[in-house]
């Protein structure tokens, strides 16, 4: 994280702040701010040296008032219950506003994936599998890959689930390779949804998309993917950033030859035509549109006040604080929150897991129109919250996800 702040206690804030809104019951509402159940296994593999090694996986399912719990299972040094916990409850939210029947979970392991060989990581991944496997499922549980995983780990899982079960259940997760059951167009999903929400806010804006200045910080899966498709609608990618650093040309970068760039020395920084700089200043770049697609709270009170974008769409899950999103707010700067801006992942997911349920396999054209209107939708339904109780869109977003969980909870009763 890059602070100290839990990101735990952020989303219990940011439910508290909806619930000061809606007229549901607070003892009701503590349900929200409480992880169904909290899986936490210690995962022994053996490595490279013929040592074991032993690391500590979770698994929080946090709500599944609306559907099977869902959510990314990430492998990063840092992760921690704390973490997964806040992770799979913004789940929830962002499922909610989405529209989509599925609840909140998340998963990860603590461990280094960048000191893992392919061999390590497979067996983690399969071990993982194998101790969790009575707790997932289509219909239960359904992970995706999230930080440090893609497809070939959903393909491991698919594999090892489906040992145990004597037959292929690729729907158990999402985000798998073509080959498996994947889908078209979930690749970039994430990102492209960040650039939907980012160009419907430049219409509230009423301003001209074509031109447009973007600072991307986090250029990993997300953030490429946004840069691409942001740069299809007439925007100029001027600076972005990574683990190590950052590149600046107030000129514009041709996006492709950057991330090839990228792909070939495994950072942004040494760009030909690009200053270096940090990755903290990124961040606080002059510019129209900044996209944080990096890790949680990387804006806070502490650097709120030197964010000069007119626009933020957030692409990481958590990148700025209840505290920052105030300063933002004050400060004019229209923030499209995380659990809108980045549904574009969990929704081409479900489109995935309703492809696998049927044994259907649709067009990239197909999902990508499908992702669209459910963004658009989505976003609309959020500004017209934002009008209806005069609050800004984070907060509406928070609002309606609360709302739409709540009143499934209310029609479910409680048992017994």
């Amino acid at each position: 994280m890059a602070s100290n702040e839990n990101p735990f206690e952020s989303v219990k804030r940011q439910i508290d702040i909806a619930a000061e809104h809606l007229k549901f019951d607070l003892g009701d509402i503590e349900l929200l701010k409480h992880p169904r159940r909290t899986i936490v296994v210690s995962v022994p593999i053996r490595r490279e040296s013929g040592e074991i090694e032993v690391f500590t996986g979770y698994r929080v399912q946090h709500n599944m008032f609306r559907g099977p719990y869902k959510g990314g299972i990430r492998y990063h040094p840092d992760v921690d219950l704390d973490e997964v916990k806040a992770l799979a409850a913004w789940m929830t939210l962002k499922c909610a506003v989405a529209g989509i029947p599925y609840g909140g979970g998340k998963g990860g392991i603590t461990c280094n994936p960048k000191e893992m060989t392919q061999r390590e990581l497979e067996r983690l991944t399969r071990r993982y599998t194998s101790m969790i496997r009575e707790e997932i499922g289509p219909r239960k549980d359904v992970p995706a890959p999230d930080v440090y995983t893609d497809g070939q780990t959903m393909a491991w899982i698919v594999d090892t689930y489906s040992q145990f079960k004597g037959y292929l259940v690729p729907e158990v997760v999402t985000g798998k390779p073509l080959e498996v059951g994947g889908s078209e167009g979930r690749k970039g999903a994430t990102g492209r949804g960040v650039a939907i929400c980012a160009r419907e806010a430049v219409n509230c804006l009423d301003m001209d998309i074509e031109g447009l200045k973007v600072v991307i910080q986090g250029f990993g899966k997300v953030g490429k993917s946004a840069a691409r498709v942001l740069s299809s609608f007439g925007c100029e990618i001027i600076a972005t950033s990574d683990s190590t650093g950052g590149v600046y040309n107030p000129d514009g970068f041709d996006v492709e030859k950057l991330i090839e760039h990228k792909n070939e020395t495994g950072k942004v920084q040494g760009y030909d035509g690009a200053d270096d700089i940090s990755k903290e200043k990124t961040l606080e770049l002059e510019c129209d549109i900044l996209v944080p697609a990096a890790i949680e709270n990387a804006i806070t009170k502490e650097n709120a006040d030197r964010i000069k974008a007119k626009i933020i769409s957030e692409g990481a899950n958590g990148p700025s604080t209840p505290e920052a999103k105030e300063i933002l707010h004050e400060n004019d700067i229209l923030v499209v929150p995380d659990i809108l801006a980045n549904s574009g992942g969990v929704t081409v997911s479900y489109y995935e897991w309703i492809q696998n349920l049927h044994r259907e396999h649709w067009r990239e054209k197909t999902v990508n129109e499908k992702l669209e209107n459910r963004i658009v939708n989505a976003f609309n339904d959020v500004l017209n919250t934002s009008k209806e109780y005069e609050v800004d869109l984070p907060t509406a977003s928070s609002i309606l996800a609360v709302e739409r969980t709540m009143n499934a909870f209310d029609k479910l009763g409680l048992f017994p």
